[in-house]
């Protein structure tokens, strides 16, 4: 009986092909990508490969499980949805820094002829740079919580299933963006230079607007988010308590997260004694023409 709890709760709610595609092809990458670095002498940190896989998992259990049921009909688990999706499941993926073994991963025609050319590209540099600006990408990722959780536009994210999911991967693919700013082990080298003060400052800051937001939903005595009654809930819960639950989720989990990160950083501070390393993958560069770099 519990192994088909677990079943149905695993099952999609809402099955999106293209989702289980991509799912199935990164994973595909990541573990050619493995087998090739192993080949090529390099080796991949234990804690690296779990990182990765875990932010995966919890990715996809959020977004396309019967999870994504309880966050479409739950204020609460909406935030634990976004609190996964927009920090956790980005911070472990981002620390466990996968892109070249991904890279590594993918036929080296398919890199030659498609994804070099592309990253290389006057408009994508442009636009990454933009993104990725120390100065914007922190605005981006505290803006998105902002505007999302404006209660008139969540109200028409939660009735229109294309806005709804444009908000969830918006959520995803910024927290991706910001928390490689972020935790790329390399200071500098990199296509975007923010050095180990920089983040720390940034994490601390990105914290506040977070806990101001979060207090203000959990402790403002009013219904923010009428869409919920609406549409009813899924469990019997109180809508006060409904909302006190996600703004407590708001403002104390997602704090934690700069913390965290600013372990993170800390920590490469001390193992390069201020100095940024030379290499984001953990070990020796793998060689140009087999990674495609």
């Amino acid at each position: 009986m519990a192994l088909l709890e677990v079943a149905r709760f695993l099952a999609p709610y809402q099955f999106s092909l293209p989702v289980v595609i991509g799912s199935v092809l990164v994973l595909i990458l990541y573990f050619r990508g493995l087998r090739a670095a192993r080949e090529a002498g390099e080796t991949i940190d234990i804690g690296r490969r779990v990182n990765f896989l875990v932010g995966f998992v919890l990715f996809y259990v959020v977004i396309h499980t019967r999870f994504d049921y309880y966050a479409q009909y739950l204020f609460f688990m909406h935030r634990l949805q976004h609190l996964v999706l927009h920090h956790l499941a980005p911070f472990l993926i981002a620390v466990s820094a996968p892109w070249r073994i991904l890279g590594f991963g993918t036929p080296l025609a398919i890199r030659r002829l498609w994804l070099r050319p592309g990253w290389h590209h006057a408009v994508v540099r442009l636009v990454y740079g933009f993104v990725q600006n120390p100065i914007v990408a922190p605005v981006l990722f505290v803006g998105l919580i902002y505007f999302w959780l404006t209660p008139s536009v969540h109200f028409d994210a939660m009735l229109d299933l294309t806005l709804y999911h444009v908000m969830n991967w918006s959520m995803f693919i910024d927290g991706l963006l910001f928390w490689w700013l972020m935790l790329n082990p390399k200071a500098d080298g990199s296509s975007v230079v923010v050095s180990y003060g920089i983040r720390v400052l940034t994490l601390f800051l990105v914290m506040l607007p977070q806990i101001f937001l979060g207090a203000y939903i959990a402790l403002s005595g009013k219904d923010l988010y009428d869409v919920y009654d609406v549409c009813g809930r899924a469990w019997p819960i109180a809508s006060s308590t409904d909302q006190e639950l996600g703004g407590l989720l708001t403002w104390i989990p997602a704090a934690m997260m700069s913390v965290l990160g600013i372990l993170v950083v800390v920590n490469y501070m001390m193992q390069n004694d201020g100095r940024s390393p030379t290499n984001a993958s953990g070990g020796r560069e793998l060689p140009s023409h087999e990674s495609g770099q």
